[in-house]
C-alpha cells in the first residue's frame, strides 16, 4: 500500500515531506539510456533498441521519464484509479527532472495529452492526462484539440498489432482546432505507454492533418519482457 499522503512521502513515508520526497525521487527516478523512438531501456551509447531499428515509427523521438514499475506503477494507479488529481503536480515534477523529456517540450509548439473516451472519463471524473500536461507544459498544454471518439476493449496482453487494430477510428481532431495542427511541432503527452500503439493511433491523425513534427513524452515506459 502507499503511504498515507499528506505531509509524508508515498514512498518511503518519511515526514515531514512532499508527496514524493527529494530522496526518493533521486533514488528511484534517475536517468538511464534510453531508446530514441520508444524510450525502452538500452545499454549507453546505443540510440535505438533493435525493435526500431527494424520498424518505422510514426513518432520521431520519444522520452520516458520513469520504468512502469516500483514504486511508480503503484502511484501512477492511485492517480488514475482512485480519484486523486493531486498526484497531477508530484509526477509533473519527474517529467520536468527528465532532460529528454524537457528538450522535446522545447522544441515543440504544443502539448497535446492522450485523451479518454467519454465514457471513462464519466468513470474517473478527470482526464489524468490533461491535468499532468497543464500540471507540466502550461500553456504549451492543448487538452481539447485530441478526442477519442470511441472507447476501445480492454488492452492489456494484446499484441502491439492487436491494439493497433482496436485503435482504428478511435483518435480524431476536434473540428474546430484540426486546422491548427498544420505545419506545427507537436509534442504527445501520456502517463504509460506499453506497446506504443495508442501513440502511434494519434500520432497518425496529427500527421494526416498536417503536422510539421511529432514526438512523445510519457511519464512511466513498460520495461521490455525479461528485463
Amino acid at each position: 500500500m502507499l503511504a498515507a499522503l499528506g505531509s509524508r512521502c508515498a514512498v518511503c513515508a518519511a515526514w515531514p515531506a512532499a508527496r514524493l520526497c527529494t530522496a526518493c525521487v533521486a533514488r528511484l527516478a534517475y536517468t538511464v539510456p534510453r531508446c530514441q523512438r520508444c524510450a525502452l531501456r538500452v545499454p549507453a551509447g546505443v540510440p535505438l533498441c533493435g525493435a526500431c531499428v527494424g520498424q518505422p515509427s510514426l513518432l520521431q523521438a520519444c522520452a520516458a521519464a520513469v520504468d512502469y514499475a516500483y514504486p511508480w506503477d503503484r502511484i501512477v494507479a492511485a492517480f488514475k484509479f482512485e480519484g486523486d488529481p493531486g498526484w497531477a503536480r508530484p509526477l509533473a515534477g519527474l517529467l520536468s527532472q527528465c532532460e529528454t523529456a524537457e528538450a522535446l517540450r522545447s522544441a515543440a509548439d504544443w502539448v497535446l495529452p492522450v485523451p479518454l473516451s467519454d465514457a471513462r472519463l464519466r468513470m474517473r471524473g478527470f482526464q489524468q492526462t490533461a491535468l499532468l500536461a497543464q500540471a507540466w507544459a502550461g500553456p504549451q498544454a492543448q487538452t481539447r484539440w485530441l478526442l477519442r471518439l470511441r472507447d476501445t476493449p480492454p488492452q492489456a496482453g494484446l499484441t502491439r498489432q492487436a491494439r493497433l487494430r482496436n485503435l482504428q477510428g478511435a483518435m480524431a481532431l476536434e473540428p474546430a482546432h484540426a486546422h491548427r495542427v498544420r505545419g506545427q511541432s507537436l509534442l504527445l503527452l501520456d502517463d504509460v505507454m506499453t506497446t506504443g500503439a495508442t501513440l502511434e493511433a494519434a500520432a497518425q491523425v496529427l500527421w494526416d492533418a498536417g503536422a510539421r513534427q511529432v514526438s512523445a513524452v510519457v511519464l512511466a515506459r513498460t520495461p521490455a519482457p525479461g528485463s
